[in-house]
């Protein structure tokens, strides 16, 4: 759709990762990398990361950022591979600590473990601005999704995580530790404020009944007159008792644990334990 915005879609977890260039230069950007990861051996393996990886060696280009929308919970983050082969510098939202925090009594994460987001580089505030080589990006904080979740804008486009989803899809859950129905209304309304034709990357597309080919972009002008979740005249407090209701009927993601154990660490494993072996966890209640 844009020549600069280069799409990899990962089948196992429905994830869009990009390639963001800036076409006066051989700077680019990764935004919402995959480490694939089998549940059943917990092992990973890196297919969809070195597809990226190929891509911007055989176009003799740079990895200037590695970026995520926030700490996803439906893969595992490819962040720090990427980095220990082509640099970069790792970036996501300020408010991460937020998560880690929630995260690290849930999993009770080693003592070491920081809540502050000091595992990434950089972490972007509202409102920050970086560049791509000579392509300026402005941020935007979109949380409800979860507390930190950022979308990243550039003229003409953005890529906007988990906030929206393809107009027939609707929009993001809100029942994690962190999320608020409320707030992310407010966070839509930030999206849908930037220009009609600027166009939406989405992080994730899973398909419909009706449309069975998946599909990443759309554009504001879109997401305005056509999402299911939306309508054009939705207020905030329907939107908010429809987000409830709905994410009461949803299930928790596949991996879940796994990923944010490993995300919330910038996409590094839990430290080694006695044995050497490391491990993710996964809490249990009794009924």
């Amino acid at each position: 759709m844009l020549q600069q915005v280069k799409s990899f879609f990962d089948t196992a977890t429905f994830t869009y990762s990009y390639i963001v260039q800036d076409p006066g230069s051989h700077s680019v950007a990764v935004i919402d990398s995959v480490l694939d990861y089998d549940a059943a051996s917990g092992k990973t393996f890196t297919h969809s990361a070195d597809k990226l990886i190929a891509w911007i060696r055989d176009n003799s280009l740079q990895l200037d950022w590695i970026l995520d929308t926030h700490i996803h919970a439906d893969h595992l983050s490819a962040a720090q591979y990427l980095k220990s082969r082509l640099g970069g510098k790792t970036a996501i939202g300020a408010h991460v600590g937020l998560v880690q925090s929630e995260f690290a009594k849930i999993f009770n994460a080693e003592r070491e473990f920081e809540t502050n987001g000091a595992q990434f580089d950089t972490l972007f505030a509202d409102g920050a601005s970086f560049d791509i080589g000579g392509l300026h990006a402005q941020v935007l904080h979109t949380p409800g999704h979860t507390p930190a979740c950022l979308s990243y804008v550039f003229d003409g486009f953005a890529f906007i995580g988990d906030t929206l989803f393809m107009p027939d899809y609707g929009t993001a859950r809100t029942d994690f530790p962190g999320g608020d129905a409320a707030t992310l209304y407010l966070s839509i309304q930030k999206i849908l404020s930037l220009p009609e034709d600027t166009v939406l990357f989405m992080c994730h597309d899973y398909g419909t009944n009706t449309r069975k080919e998946f599909c990443n972009a759309t554009t504001v002008k879109e997401e305005k007159t056509g999402n299911i979740h939306l309508g054009t005249d939705i207020s905030a407090s329907d939107f908010v008792k429809f987000r409830i209701k709905r994410d009461g009927e949803l299930n928790a993601p596949a991996l879940l644990y796994p990923s944010v154990q490993f995300n919330m660490r910038a996409g590094n494993f839990p430290p080694a334990e006695s044995n050497g072996g490391r491990y993710f966890k996964i809490p249990v209640s009794e009924q």
